[in-house]
């Protein structure tokens, strides 16, 4: 293993130290192996378990409520083509995508389901 140690993939933060085989954050207290680092390849899966990719068109699987902009209702079964996966997304959002009627907006993946 090099000198350097890898960022926080938390945080990111470059303060990590080795704690046995873990690899610790102390800036915010996550621990990871250090195997791990090197297989984390994120899959995100929609509501019924199918892996999405980038460009994928997805359908909305519940209605959902908007907040701001003037609200409304995304309804079920609308149809969201060319969506892009993020990993900074607002709270646990992990889709960015362009809702027809609504404009760009970001989505958990837990509402979609993927159209094969």
């Amino acid at each position: 293993m090099s000198d350097a140690l890898p960022a926080c993939p938390e945080c990111h933060e470059a303060f990590t130290y080795e704690q046995g085989a873990l690899l610790v954050c102390p800036m915010c207290g996550h621990e990871w192996s250090a195997d791990a680092e090197e297989a984390s390849a994120t899959v995100i899966r929609d509501s019924v378990g199918n892996v999405l990719e980038d460009g994928d068109t997805v359908t909305i699987a519940k209605d959902l409520k908007v907040k701001g902009a003037g609200g409304g209702v995304v309804k079920v079964g609308t149809k969201v083509r060319g969506i892009r996966l993020i990993e900074d997304g607002v709270g646990d959002h992990d889709i960015d995508a362009t809702v027809p009627g609504f404009g760009r907006m970001q989505l958990k993946s837990s509402v979609v389901k993927k159209v094969l």
